[in-house]
């Protein structure tokens, strides 16, 4: 049996497939590929258990087999090889052979019975969406899940399909965001979480994308599926917590200022703040807006002022400097708007331009108790 292949190609999708592949796995054959050919059809599968990628390539063949073959070798060699084709021989003796135009090459492949089953999903609803969009909300709330094996919950994006809206949310306690594509509806209202990696994956995958997107769920897995690739992945059971609840409703207070220049401030700024509590402290008065830190311990202080349009009371706020530059960061319009109610009470900031209609960011960023020494 053997099927012929571009060596390029054959890399391109193995390493997106192979990105699932842990390199301390619990189960050896977790650091293989299940290679079932169909034909003009290879079908490649690799699983960490919790999530699984399933890619077609396209071969040429009349053959049919089902085989295992190893991650590691595979990719390291095709890695070194120019654009040509590539003849794979499956033999019967548990080796495959790769003929290239220099030289011959085998290595030895396990039986597919042996690789875990991968999961059908049944009984699904489903929506599709643009590649871009998808990795954008990705994006926008990755950084804002937890690590903590205590609330499993919490360490993955929240997907809310409604109605009027899909709603992409993720919060650790410290930080939350809340990303909104009101041009989008579900006519199933459906809720449920999606773990780390999987989003990891297709968010350097889709950037920028305009393909379909497809996505099927039930009560206990979802279905990525675009360009021939199929992302099966277990959800994270339990229930997210209402994180509506803490988002502050009245904002009389509205500060407009420029992304970078706040960001560079806060940059230089925390280098002075406490190593302990990361907090710097705001003082907003009329156009002008103050950035002060303080180290007591190492008798370190900075302060700043930038200027900024603002409507509202004189206000004086504290933030975690830390969790106020990663907010920033994962923003890209170059003005954003910070809205406040009481020193006590989160903020909330949003791009103040660089949206699609329909679409709206929300990062709250929760006050610091402030202490009486800066």
């Amino acid at each position: 049996m053997r099927f012929i292949v571009s060596s390029s190609y054959l890399l391109k999708k193995l390493q997106i497939i192979g990105g699932v592949i842990n390199s301390n796995n619990t189960m050896p054959i977790l650091e293989n590929f299940l290679f079932e050919l169909s034909e003009n059809k290879l079908i490649v599968s690799a699983s960490d258990l919790e999530t699984t990628i399933k890619g077609v390539i396209e071969v040429e063949s009349t053959d049919t087999a089902s085989i295992v073959v190893p991650y590691k070798i595979l990719i390291d060699t095709l890695k070194t090889f120019t654009e040509q084709a590539l003849t794979f021989f499956i033999n019967d003796n548990n080796t495959i052979d790769i003929v290239s135009n220099n030289g011959k090459y085998t290595l030895a492949y396990l039986d597919s019975q042996e690789f875990p089953t991968v999961v059908e999903i049944e009984n699904v609803n489903h929506i599709t969406l643009k590649g871009h969009i998808l990795a954008t909300a990705i994006q926008s709330t990755f950084f804002a899940t937890g690590n903590d094996d205590l609330r499993p919950i919490m360490n993955g994006v929240f997907f809310n399909f409604t109605e009027e809206a899909l709603i992409f949310a993720a919060t650790d306690a410290h930080k939350l965001v809340k990303y909104e594509r009101q041009d989008i509806k579900s006519a199933e209202p459906s809720s449920f979480v999606i773990p780390k990696k999987p989003l990891n994956l297709l968010k350097g995958i889709l950037a920028g994308s305009e393909t379909e997107v497809t996505i099927e769920y039930n009560q206990s897995n979802a279905k990525f599926s675009f360009d021939q690739l199929d992302y099966v992945c277990r959800l994270i059971d339990g229930t997210y917590p209402n994180y509506e609840a803490v988002i502050p409703r009245e904002n009389p207070n509205k500060l407009i200022v420029n992304r970078t220049l706040l960001l560079n401030s806060t940059k230089r700024i925390s280098n002075f703040a406490s190593k302990a509590t990361h907090q710097m402290r705001v003082k907003i008065t009329g156009n002008s807006l103050q950035i002060f830190a303080e180290d007591i311990e190492y008798n370190n202080r900075a302060n700043e002022t930038i200027p900024c349009n603002y409507e509202g009371d004189d206000m004086e706020i504290g933030f975690n400097s830390k969790f106020f530059m990663e907010m920033l960061s994962n923003l890209s319009s170059d003005d954003i708007l910070l809205e406040m109610s009481y020193s006590n009470r989160p903020g909330i900031l949003t791009p103040a331009d660089g949206l699609d209609e329909g679409e709206k960011i929300y990062m709250l960023v929760m006050p610091t108790m402030l202490n009486e020494n800066v």
